[in-house]
This record gives structure tokens, C-alpha cells and sequence, in this order.
């Protein structure tokens, strides 16, 4: 599965999702891009998934004419060590994806 993960994450996460094809939104240069536009250019360019913290995609976005699927992580922060304990639920999460649907971690 080809994953993106959102400028709010630690590029470090990506170490965590064995198995995945994963990129950020700073390698991909696409970090100028409000999410509408990031989802669209990322579905675009083959991606299946966006992981994000913001929840506020879920309320931003008609979920049936998402381009791609996206995951929101519900942690305290978005440091890395409070993220750890989402990976196990995340790849779970991502085995089962639907697309054009938005899953909540956490």
C-alpha cells in the first residue's frame, strides 16, 4: 500500500509501517497544499492512504468523493513516542482499508 504521511507526523514514523510504501508530504514537496488539494494530488500520484493527525479532515471533506482513504491518529501530541502505541492498531487499520473512507486510530 502506497502511504502518505501528513506534515503533522514525525517523518520518523515511516520506520513503523513495514510492509507499506511510505513517503511525507515534505518529501513529496507537496507541503504548500491545503488538504482538499493534498488529497487530490496524492490520489493523483497513486497513493492509497493519508495518515494524519488533524481531525479536521473528517468535517472538511465529503468522505464519498475522497480520492483516497484517510487514517486519523488520535494521540496527545504528535511526538513520536505518543505514537508508538497507535502503529499496532494502524496496521490493522490499514490491512482492512476501504477507500474513500476515513478511519480514527486511537
Amino acid at each position: 500500500m502506497k502511504v502518505l504521511l501528513d506534515e503533522n507526523l514525525p517523518h520518523d514514523l515511516r520506520h513503523f509501517l513495514p510492509g507499506h510504501d511510505v513517503y511525507t508530504v515534505a518529501f513529496m514537496g507537496w507541503a504548500s497544499l491545503k488538504n482538499g488539494e493534498l488529497l487530490r494530488t496524492a490520489g493523483n500520484d497513486g497513493f492509497d492512504v493519508m495518515v494524519t493527525k488533524d481531525s479536521g479532515v473528517a468535517y472538511e471533506q465529503h468522505v464519498p468523493a475522497l480520492p483516497i482513504a484517510v487514517v486519523i491518529l488520535k494521540s496527545q501530541t504528535n511526538k513520536l513516542d505518543d505514537l508508538l502505541p497507535l502503529v499496532a492498531p494502524m496496521l490493522i487499520a490499514l490491512s482492512g482499508l476501504t477507500p474513500r473512507s476515513i478511519v480514527r486510530v486511537g
